[in-house]
């Protein structure tokens, strides 16, 4: 089953439910999807990876609005912002923890032979490839500063 078709479903289970967080969220991945599958060039369904992109792409949006809400002191708006990365993060895969990811980089910077942190280019994009949609390019890049530093 496709995720627009597991979105559609929960939809209805959220709307019956009257789970206006949910609803809220689950709205906003369904956009998204439609909004990719009508892009220019698309011509086929969207494949899992393409879908994996959207609700990086939204949970990503989401955390970034919630940073800004929270450093602005507006609970109201950043309570909204969680409920709905709550909601796109049930159809993402799981996150690795800090010790996974740094494990998992330590073996890239030897495979690569990066010493010095100006050789983070040459290990960003392996690490980028390796650990799509188990971790955020801000906790790589961060855990990959402090292992070059």
């Amino acid at each position: 089953m496709s995720l627009a078709e597991t979105i559609n479903k929960e939809i209805i289970t959220a709307m019956k439910a009257r789970d206006e967080a949910s609803l809220r969220g689950l709205r906003a991945i369904k956009s998204a999807i439609l909004l990719a599958q009508t892009d220019k060039g698309v011509t086929d369904a969207l494949t899992a990876d393409t879908e994996l992109k959207i609700l990086q792409k939204l949970a990503k949006q989401r955390k970034d609005s919630l940073e800004i809400y929270e450093q602005q002191k507006r609970e109201d708006l950043a309570v909204k912002e969680r409920e709905e990365i709550a909601v796109i993060e049930r159809f993402l895969p799981k996150q690795m923890s800090e010790e996974e990811i740094t494990a998992v980089l330590k073996q890239i910077i030897a495979q690569t032979g990066a010493i010095t942190a100006a050789e983070t280019g040459k290990v960003m994009p392996v690490a980028m490839k390796e650990l799509a949609g188990k971790a955020d390019g801000k906790t790589i890049s961060a855990i990959l500063k402090s292992l070059l530093a």
